[in-house]
């Protein structure tokens, strides 16, 4: 679960933790594998869980947060963490799909990259920007 920092694992690095046996790795973290570590993660094709899905958690108790906030509302533990469980499915759903759609089942970086890239372009779309 590389959690600190852009680029701590490199190509030699992610080679390493193949080498030693590594079968799956989650990123807490913005890019911190490189595209060569990236890389091995998928040649070796290990569950590897690019930081644009596997946290996008951080991100989604932000919004929830300020939906809560906006809404001048109490949301209890419980209700917030099934919403936030609802969203990190959907996400896992999507990537999954996607990936499976496009030719690639299991990347979950092709599966994040194509959603992500289609939900901005529905969105210029749909705010009359192409």
């Amino acid at each position: 679960m590389p959690s600190a920092t852009q680029n701590e694992i490199n190509g030699k690095d992610a080679a390493q933790l193949i080498k030693k046996g590594c079968t799956a790795v989650g990123e807490g973290a913005n890019m911190p594998t490189t595209p060569e570590g990236i890389k091995i993660f998928l040649d070796a094709k290990i569950a590897y869980g690019p930081g644009k899905a596997a946290n996008a958690g951080g991100v989604a108790t932000s919004a929830l947060e300020m939906q809560q906030n906006a809404g001048r509302d109490s949301w209890s533990f419980e209700y917030t963490e099934k919403k936030l469980e609802d969203i990190m499915i959907n996400i896992h759903r999507n990537c999954f799909e996607t990936a499976e759609e496009y030719g690639a089942p299991g990347n979950y970086v092709l599966g994040a990259n194509i959603c992500g890239f289609i939900k901005v372009a529905n969105a210029m779309v749909a705010h009359g920007l192409i």
